[in-house]
C-alpha cells in the first residue's frame, strides 16, 4: 500500500467517519425536531380552545358543548386553498374532542364517531384529569409509521377544578412529506459535501506525497546517470530541507563520481598514446646511427601521438565542463537556419575534397532559445561524424522541422549505417567505429558531447540506421517552444 493510500484512507476515517456521524444525525434528527415544533404549536392551540370552552361550563359543572360543536363544524366546513412549501393543503386535519371529568367523550369532531366513549385511560385525557401535561402519539395503523397522530390535550376549568378535557389530534401525514423534502435536500448537499470530502482527501494526499514521488524520481535519475532537474516548489519547511540535502548528496555524489569517472578514463585512454611514446622515445635514445627516414617516422610517431593525447584532454575537459552544468547560461533565441548554414559552410573544404555534396532543407524562421556556442559546437560533431562516414562521391543532408515544442535537427549520411553490436554504446565514452577509409578511431567523445548539449536544451539525440541506407542522427531541441 503506498503512502498516498494511507494517508488518505486515514483522512476518510477521520474526518470522512466524522462527516457521516454528523449526516446521519442530522437526518435522524429532521424528523423528530418538525414533530416537537408541531406539538408546541398544537400545545398553544389546545390552550386557547380549552379557555373558550371555560366560558361554556354551566353552574353544575357540565359543558354545554353546542356552541363549541357549531363552531368547530363551522371551521371544518369552511373552504381552505394553502400552498404550504412543498405541499397543497385543502382540508383542516385538526380533530378536537372533548371529554367530561369522568374521560366520557362529549363532542367529536369527526362526525361524532367517538361520543360516549370513554377516554379515560388515553393519556392525553388520563393526565390532563390529574392535573398535569397531558400528550400522546397513536397510530392508526400498527404497521405504519406515517399513520401517526400526535394528541395534546389542555384542561377545560370551572375556577379551580377541572371539569373537562379539550384535546387536539394531528396526523403527521403532512409532516412525513416536508420531512421527505427537506431529507431529498439534505441528501443532496450530504452527497455534494461528501464529494468535496472525498476530494479533498485525494487533494490533501496529493500534496503531501507529490514532493516525496518528485524527490524519489529525482534520486532515480541521479542513481541512473539520466538528467534531472530539482523540483522546486513544495510544501512545507520539512520537505523543503529534504529538497536542499538531496541537491547537496547529488553534488558531493557528482562530485566524487565526476572525479573517479574522469581520473578512470583519462588514464585508460592516453595510456596507449603514452605507451607509443615512450617506445618511440627509447628506440631513439638507444639508436644514435638510425637511419634518417626511420628516425623520421619514430618522431612522427611522438607528434600524432602527444596531439592525440591532447585531443583527448581537450575534449575530455570539454565534455566534463558540459556534464558539470545545471542548466543553461544566458540563454536567448537562437535562429537556427543561419546556425546550420555555418556549419555547412566551415566544413565546405572537406567536402570539396572528398567530392560529399551537402544539402540542407530548414524553413527561414525556426528558433529555439538556448546557447548558440553548444548548439553549434553539437551540430559541429554531428556533421564530422557524417563526414567522417560518407564514401567519396556520397552525400549528406541536414534537415530541420519545427515542432509545437521545440525543433528536430536531422542529419542523414550515405555511409554504411551502424553495425547493430555498436547501436547500444554509441554514446559510452571513448567509444569509437573505425572509419571506413581509414580504419582510424576518434576521442569517442563528441556523442556523449552531443547527448549532454541536448539534455541542457531539454531535448534527445539518438542514432538509427536510415531505411534507405546510411545513418541518421536525430538532435531534437525542447526545452521551450519554437518562437
Amino acid at each position: 500500500m503506498t503512502i498516498r493510500t494511507r494517508i488518505f484512507l486515514v483522512y476518510l476515517l477521520l474526518i470522512g467517519g466524522g462527516y457521516v456521524y454528523l449526516f446521519t444525525s442530522i437526518l435522524g434528527a429532521i424528523r423528530p425536531r418538525y414533530l416537537e415544533s408541531m406539538e408546541a404549536t398544537l400545545i398553544d392551540t389546545a390552550a386557547y380552545l380549552a379557555a373558550v370552552a371555560d366560558t361554556h361550563v354551566r353552574d353544575d359543572d357540565t359543558i354545554d358543548v353546542e356552541p363549541l360543536r357549531r363552531a368547530f363544524d363551522a371551521a371544518v366546513a369552511r373552504p381552505l386553498d394553502a400552498q404550504i412549501y412543498t405541499f397543497h393543503k385543502t382540508a383542516v386535519d385538526l380533530r378536537v374532542y372533548l371529554t367530561d371529568a369522568a374521560g366520557i367523550v362529549l363532542y367529536d369532531s369527526d362526525d361524532g364517531h367517538e361520543v360516549g366513549r370513554d377516554y379515560s385511560r388515553w393519556n392525553d385525557v388520563l393526565l390532563t384529569l390529574r392535573g398535569r401535561y397531558g400528550a400522546r402519539a397513536t397510530r392508526l395503523d400498527p404497521e405504519d409509521e406515517s399513520s401517526l397522530v400526535i394528541h395534546v390535550a389542555a384542561p377545560i376549568r370551572r375556577g379551580e377544578r377541572i371539569v373537562g378535557v379539550l384535546s387536539l389530534g394531528k396526523p403527521t401525514a403532512n409532516i412525513n412529506a416536508l420531512v421527505a423534502a427537506v431529507r431529498t435536500k439534505v441528501i443532496v448537499a450530504g452527497l455534494l459535501g461528501g464529494g468535496l470530502v472525498i476530494a479533498t482527501g485525494l487533494a490533501f494526499s496529493l500534496w503531501i506525497t507529490t514532493p516525496v514521488e518528485k524527490l524519489t524520481a529525482y534520486a532515480r535519475a541521479v542513481r541512473d546517470g539520466r538528467p534531472a532537474s530539482l523540483p522546486k516548489r513544495f510544501a512545507g519547511r520539512e520537505v523543503g530541507e529534504l529538497r536542499r540535502a538531496f541537491d547537496e548528496m547529488r553534488a558531493a555524489l557528482e562530485g566524487k563520481a565526476h572525479v573517479e569517472r574522469y581520473t578512470q578514463a583519462l588514464a585508460h585512454e592516453i595510456k596507449a598514446p603514452l605507451a607509443a611514446i615512450r617506445g618511440a622515445a627509447e628506440l631513439l635514445a638507444e639508436d644514435a646511427s638510425m637511419p634518417a627516414p626511420q628516425r623520421a617516422r619514430f618522431l612522427q610517431n611522438l607528434l600524432t601521438e602527444s596531439a592525440r593525447i591532447q585531443t583527448i584532454v581537450e575534449r575530455l575537459l570539454q565534455l566534463a565542463a558540459v556534464e558539470a552544468r545545471r542548466g543553461l547560461v544566458d540563454p536567448a533565441p537562437i535562429a537556427l537556419r543561419p546556425l546550420l548554414e555555418e556549419r555547412l559552410a566551415s566544413l565546405e573544404p572537406m567536402l570539396r575534397a572528398r567530392n560529399i555534396s551537402a544539402a540542407l532543407d530548414a524553413p527561414e524562421d525556426a528558433t529555439v532559445v538556448g546557447e548558440r556556442f553548444l548548439l553549434d559546437q553539437a551540430i559541429g560533431n554531428l556533421l564530422q561524424n557524417a563526414l567522417e562516414f560518407t564514401p567519396a562521391g556520397g552525400s549528406i543532408t541536414l534537415a530541420l522541422r519545427a515542432a509545437s515544442d521545440g525543433a528536430v535537427i536531422t542529419v542523414d549520411d550515405t555511409g554504411p549505417g551502424l553495425p547493430d553490436y555498436a547501436v547500444s554504446r554509441l554514446f559510452e565514452r571513448f567509444y569509437s567505429l573505425p572509419r571506413p577509409d581509414s580504419g582510424a578511431k576518434s576521442s569517442g567523445l563528441g556523442l556523449s558531447f552531443v547527448r549532454e548539449v541536448a539534455h541542457l536544451h531539454g531535448g534527445e539525440i539518438r542514432l538509427e540506421n536510415h531505411p534507405a541506407g546510411g545513418a541518421r542522427a536525430t538532435l531534437t531541441l525542447a526545452n521551450t517552444p519554437v518562437v
